[in-house]
């Protein structure tokens, strides 16, 4: 059994113990609503950018307020977890897969992690309740995350740790717990640079930190439904699963740690593959590559297809 932590220690062990269990950060937000971010939330919902993701437009009330996620709810401890890759794709013919889908499902990986510490945390306070959220409940993570003082959002929206940058997946818990905040990161150190938006071959960057997801490749290659529109076929340059241009010319990636976890490790086999291997690749190949990544999410079938807007183009 862990030991409980001394008093005026807590969240200080909160803290030691979800670095120790293998996060990259942490932080801790106190719960209230979101007003500001809701207004732009529902603004762009109206404005249609959400595109065919029609799930945004549910519980816009708890995506903004997570008192309403976890009744009696007090304060949010987010992490952080570094995914940047220790090997890129590299050859000009590969069929572009986005960094975050190397490796396993981080879905899967964040709220094992997640729950291992909840039930320590559970041991330490047996009051404690908890709701684990990794994109899997109504939760505006990035905009916790800059109030936990784990960094900034960018002009692409993504959060940017100064450290880590932005290749950092998030998750978090909510909780009864009343624990001691930390200061909200009141700076965007983005400053006058606007690589991202100058980058992104679609300009779906429409504004800073307003990302039109009509036209955005991540989206297009893999949340929407039916053929990807001719007009943005010619700006996929290979890419058949996501996107990660707006991150790769970012500064503040320039210095990207690669991660060190084995499930991130993505497949050897992945950096053979090639646009033509790819159209032709076989059911069980696919498994031994993709299996269980999110690449799991689209499937081979639609894998393909989205291969063959490029190798028509």
């Amino acid at each position: 059994m862990n030991p409980v932590p001394s008093s005026g220690s807590f969240e200080r062990k909160i803290k030691e113990r979800l670095l120790a269990l293998g996060f990259s950060a942490c932080g801790i937000a106190r719960t209230g609503p979101l007003t500001q971010e809701k207004v732009q939330l529902l603004e762009w919902l109206r404005q249609g950018m959400h595109a065919g993701m029609d799930w945004m437009e549910r519980n816009t009330d708890v995506r903004t307020n997570p008192d309403l996620l976890l009744p009696g709810a007090k304060s949010l401890i987010l992490v952080l977890l570094n995914y940047y890759p220790r090997r890129i794709q590299g050859n000009d013919r590969s069929p572009v897969i986005s960094k975050y889908a190397y490796g396993k499902d981080y879905h899967k990986i964040i709220k094992k992690m997640l729950k291992q510490f909840v039930a320590e945390l559970n041991q330490w306070n047996p009051a404690a309740r908890t709701k684990i959220f990794v994109d899997s409940a109504p939760v505006m993570e990035r905009a916790w995350a800059v109030r936990a003082g784990l960094g900034w959002q960018g002009k692409n929206s993504l959060l940017i740790h100064k450290q880590l940058g932005s290749f950092v997946f998030i998750g978090g818990i909510v909780t009864n717990l009343e624990l001691e905040p930390d200061r909200p990161f009141e700076w965007n150190l983005c400053g006058t640079c606007t690589r991202c938006m100058d980058a992104c071959p679609t300009k779906a960057i429409v504004q800073p930190g307003v990302i039109d997801a009509r036209r955005c490749i991540s989206y297009l290659t893999i949340e929407h439904k039916g053929d990807i529109p001719v007009e943005f076929r010619p700006f996929l340059k290979g890419r058949v699963f996501g996107c990660d241009i707006c991150q790769d010319v970012c500064p503040w990636n320039r210095r990207a740690i690669p991660n060190s976890l084995p499930a991130f490790q993505p497949a050897p086999d992945l950096f053979e593959l090639t646009l033509p291997s790819l159209l032709n690749l076989s059911d069980q190949s696919y498994r031994t590559i993709f299996s269980g990544t999110p690449v799991d999410r689209i499937g081979l079938e639609r894998l393909k297809k989205n291969a063959g807007y490029i190798d028509a183009s």
